[in-house]
């Protein structure tokens, strides 16, 4: 089938149509977490959005393979191993389990595959082989190194020139290396630490071979979307490029997708401040589909802010459309239908959440003033066929009702609603005042997920409810 679908690709710098090597059949893989502790929103960030992305996918296409690794071997593990006087295993199972409980709170499904490093040794072995084969790779001192100048297209994906990288990139300058730039494939580990028999010695692998051998593995060589946080692009993604295409001279991956920073009442998260928010204590402050709501409510390729107020709006803001379902449940619904095409739509066009959220709000307008059984049968299953793509409105009313109730005082929750929107219509007035209009975009793609639309008028602008299509 043609793909409908369309994407920012960081590679050209552009949206462009996904064109899978299978028409029928879509590759997708995500690095996931390295498990040495809880998850914080910063994780659950890309989690959330490449669920959403998933699931669209599988909205057209007939098979989607998405895969999700963990990272269980690396040295923070290792430290906190040592620190607890276990084996790593006993580190990465607990916080692996902790992961699960924690995205299936959110509303995230389970990948199809979720590869671990340390079951894929062999693999990385041969991969790694192969590279020195090809002359991509060389051994020094018991470590195996890639070759940044053997692959002339390094540079790439990050827009970087090899000349410019090392500043302020995560390379380590060894004495063995042959240029700055090469990096770590095999590491020696002494007795104290994790390691695997290999042809050079007793080691463990590098950081950036783990993904593509897993890659390797169960998708193949080639791979249609690759995707995860922006923090990744370099070095992380540009290395697995270098690996891939060298070692089996094929494109390596056709679609690279990247999720923005979180930051927590506009700074960034860090130990040192103490504003780590791990998803568990947030899951104390509301349930798990309003944080992930909040975590939508910006789109994907946008920095966002977690406050508060986000959090009280999701809230809020999932009270409405349940108690409208909720009004609508003592109709039968009908059998199983489909999606809204407009918020298809917008979620096709480079997962705009923000548009489809609006196109949600609209379908709840319509299903509060509906006037037949009818109307409000068809409309409440379009609503929660329509949310099923986002991960939203997807249990009982009652039930949903019950966990919101103890997060939100309906009032004071009004109020706060209400200046938030207001103050946000202010910073979007300001940004366009300054010229800054991607931020000024960005605000009002917020303002639409709210389920408010703007109209700029000769007064100034102010804000209509989204009771119609705005797409």
């Amino acid at each position: 089938m043609t793909s409908i679908i369309q994407l920012h690709n960081t590679l050209t710098r552009r949206k462009e149509p996904l064109t899978p090597q299978d028409p029928d059949r879509v590759t997708l893989y995500v690095c996931g977490p390295t498990v040495y502790n809880y998850a914080h929103i910063g994780n659950a960030r890309p989690a959330i959005v490449f669920d959403v992305l998933a699931r669209v996918l599988r909205q057209g296409y007939g098979q989607v393979v998405y895969a999700r690794n963990f990272t269980d071997v690396d040295d923070k593990i290792n430290a906190a191993a040592h620190a607890c006087g276990l084996p790593i295993s006993a580190i990465t199972g607990r916080y692996i389990e902790a992961y699960h409980d924690d995205m299936r709170a959110l509303g995230v499904a389970a990948p199809d595959l979720e590869p671990r490093v340390t079951d894929h040794i062999p693999d990385i072995i041969e991969l790694v082989e192969t590279l020195i084969e090809r002359g991509h790779a060389y051994v020094a001192q018991g470590h195996v190194l890639f070759h940044v100048p053997s692959y002339a297209a390094y540079g790439q994906l990050s827009g970087r020139r090899p000349q410019d990288m090392l500043a302020g990139a995560r390379v380590e300058v060894a004495p063995y290396k042959r240029d700055p730039l090469d990096f770590v494939l095999w590491k020696p580990s002494p007795a104290s630490m994790p390691g695997w028999g290999s042809p050079w010695g007793r080691g463990r692998p590098g950081w950036h071979v783990e993904c593509s051998a897993m890659i390797g593995r169960h998708l193949g060589h080639t791979i249609d979307i690759h995707g995860g946080g922006q923090d990744l692009i370099f070095p992380h993604h540009e290395n697995e490029i270098a690996q891939g295409t060298c070692a089996h001279g094929a494109l390596y991956c056709g679609m690279w997708v990247h999720n923005s920073f979180v930051t927590v009442d506009g700074q960034k998260m860090s130990k040192s401040l103490g504003n780590v928010l791990l998803v568990r204590d947030l899951l104390k402050q509301a349930p798990g589909e309003a944080i992930r709501l909040a975590l939508l409510s910006t789109h994907y390729r946008r920095p966002l802010d977690w406050n508060a107020h986000r959090l009280q709006m999701a809230v809020q803001t999932l009270t409405n459309f349940y108690r409208s379902l909720q009004q609508a449940c003592a109709v039968a619904l009908p059998s199983p239908v489909g999606p809204d095409p407009q918020v298809l739509a917008a979620l096709n066009n480079d997962l705009g959440v923000a548009k489809a959220l609006a196109r949600l709000h609209a379908l709840r307008a319509a299903l509060d003033n509906a006037t037949s059984a009818h109307s409000r049968s068809q409309l409440a299953a379009r609503l929660v066929a329509s949310a099923r793509l986002l991960g939203l409105l997807q249990q009982a009313p009652e039930q949903a009702l019950t966990q919101l109730a103890p997060h939100t005082e309906y009032d004071s929750a009004t109020h706060r609603h209400r200046q938030y929107l207001e103050a946000t219509l202010l910073a979007r007035e300001r940004a366009r005042r300054a010229g800054d209009y991607a931020t000024a975009d960005a605000l009002r793609a917020e303002l639409l997920a709210a389920g408010f639309g703007i109209e700029d008028t000769a007064q100034g602008a102010r804000l209509r409810p989204c009771a119609r299509s705005v797409i």
